[in-house]
């Protein structure tokens, strides 16, 4: 069973997790041949403050 994960920052809607668990899972059962029934995505949101570029915070 694939297990697709997806780390991102926080603040995208609940519809916008829907549609791109949609997209990914038909991707990926498209160009794999898998069964999209059995393909997991995981959307893991991070908080902005646990991120910098540059030396500098993005919280």
């Amino acid at each position: 069973m694939p297990f697709i994960q997806i780390n991102q920052l926080d603040g995208m809607t609940a519809e916008g997790k829907a549609r791109v668990i949609e997209a990914v899972t038909a991707a990926y059962a498209e160009v794999s041949g898998k069964d999209p029934a059995k393909v997991w995505v995981h959307i893991n949101d991070m908080p902005h403050d646990s991120f910098g570029i540059g030396g500098k915070a993005l919280g």
